[in-house]
């Protein structure tokens, strides 16, 4: 479905709406989804998905880290800051969710309101965004299977056991790599029986957290919460910054849009319904976890384990440890999912190889997409440390947290008529705090984690200008492109 130029459009060039600020249509087409994805999921599974994103290695790992390096007490800050950040941004993706339920997420609403240049780079930044999350929680996954190996007795060579740099000896987080192929695996068997399987493993791990909690309540010091500030504001804030992506899983759940039964009425309340669960289970956890253990001693590779086995709970430190292998599993599976899906819009678009958009015949699913992927995450879990794979992906996130806020304040005067089901309230304040705490946060980041994005979008930028313009499915008629 081609968006209809106008003839002095047209004549625009290249910097006009027919050239690199082309629009992608925001009304849903039935022959962009026929005989592709299936609509499978309801309301509830939908949640379960964002869970998956949302609750899984900020609870099980990322909370320790951050106490631990960055933080201390102050982490409950942390994640305050983060989750306020990312409840302006999720009423955004809320009200686009609604109003354009399309598979891609941030790629296709930037698509549609700013034009394709933008949405190509958010679309190339989100690809290796979502990557490296699955990364980070295989590695989170690892570190809790290393906890319960060494419980029973069982030692792995050291070469195995971590990521180069993260331990004496060691060269292949070898867990974590194998976890990103097997749920690549998973993936491939079909969109209802994925969504299945993600929905136990939710139950289970909000099971376990809820133990957790109850648990470790019983055994919380206040003196563990003096210093409050061990590494002052500045600490807090940088801690904010690594915290945010744990906060960030409707934005894969809502790629998959096109495989959700009656989306514009369910996906904006699987959003606002998930975002509320998680921001109650955080600031509870952090809590716990602080409470428990002296931030010093918490053990970065399996910290509530190690919290409860400090107070004399080791047999539920080791319920939780498998709990957690069992239950954050589900954050790295609602990730590959969703940059599967981002990949196969923008292969259906043309601005990547059309390959990549034709599903398996059977399940459904882009099984082109999906094993690339699983190779991806799993070279990234596999030798990188868990900071460092964090922090790219942060900067991702923040990134496409920006564009969509102001996305959403565009497209209210480009399409007011626009059918939408849900309107994101105080219109252009919410946006414009997205936006501030966003690119406050990405201050944050270190310069590593710049020049690494900032390599990938060049390289993204010439993929776009080589391939990906004159090949794009809205390419019509702008003067010597395309010919």
């Amino acid at each position: 479905m081609a968006f209809q130029q106008t003839d002095r459009a047209a004549r625009g060039g290249l910097f006009s709406r027919a050239g690199l600020f082309r629009l992608k249509p925001a009304e849903t087409g039935e022959e962009e989804t026929a005989g592709g994805l299936r609509r499978t999921m309801g309301l509830w599974q939908l949640v379960a998905l964002s869970l998956g994103g949302l609750v899984g290695a900020g609870v099980f790992s990322l909370a320790g880290v951050v106490a631990h390096d960055d933080a201390g007490p102050g982490v409950m800050i942390s994640f305050g800051i983060a989750i306020v950040a990312s409840g302006a941004a999720a009423l955004c993706y809320a009200e686009f969710a609604g109003a354009v339920p399309r598979a891609g997420s941030a790629y296709t609403y930037s698509y549609a309101a700013l034009g394709e240049l933008v949405g190509w780079l958010i679309g190339w930044d989100l690809l290796l965004e979502y990557t490296a999350i699955v990364a980070v929680v295989a590695i989170a996954v690892s570190g809790y299977l290393t906890y319960i190996l060494d419980h029973i007795g069982l030692h792995l060579p050291a070469w195995s056991l971590g990521a180069p740099g993260s331990g004496d000896g060691h060269r292949v987080d070898l867990f974590a790599l194998l976890l990103c192929l097997l749920l690549a695996f998973v993936l491939s068997r079909g969109t209802r029986q994925s969504a299945r399987f993600e929905t136990v493993l939710v139950v289970v791990k909000l099971l376990i957290v809820a133990v957790v909690v109850v648990a470790g309540a019983f055994h919380i010091s206040s003196g563990h919460f003096s210093p409050f500030l061990p590494f002052g504001l500045d600490g807090t804030f940088t801690g904010a910054a690594t915290a945010f992506f744990a906060v960030y899983g409707y934005d894969a759940m809502s790629a998959a849009a096109e495989e959700s039964a009656d989306a514009k009425r369910v996906l904006p309340k699987a959003i606002v319904i998930s975002l509320a669960i998680a921001a109650v289970i955080y600031l509870l956890t952090c809590v716990v976890l602080l409470g428990m253990q002296d931030y010093r001693d918490i053990s970065v590779g399996s910290p509530f384990s190690s919290a409860l086995e400090s107070v004399g709970l080791s047999g539920l430190g080791m319920v939780v440890a498998i709990g957690a292998v069992v239950g954050v599993t589900t954050s790295a599976f609602a990730n590959m999912l969703a940059v599967t899906r981002v990949w196969f819009s923008m292969s259906r678009d043309g601005l990547l190889p059309g390959y990549f958009a034709r599903n398996h015949p059977r399940r459904h699913v882009p099984t082109r997409v999906i094993w690339p992927v699983g190779a991806g995450s799993a070279l990234i879990a596999g030798f990188l440390p868990i900071r460092e794979a964090a922090d790219l992906t942060n900067i991702g996130i923040l990134a496409a947290f920006v564009v969509v806020a102001v996305a959403v304040v565009v497209l209210r005067h480009t399409r007011p008529d626009l059918p939408r089901s849900f309107r994101t309230p105080l219109v252009p304040l919410v946006p414009a705090t997205g936006v501030a705490f966003s690119l406050w946060l990405i201050t944050n980041l270190d310069r590593v984690t710049w020049l690494r994005f900032a390599v990938w979008m060049v390289v993204g930028l010439v993929l776009y200008g080589t391939y990906g313009f004159r090949n794009s499915a809205e390419n019509r008629g702008v003067p010597g492109v395309g010919d």
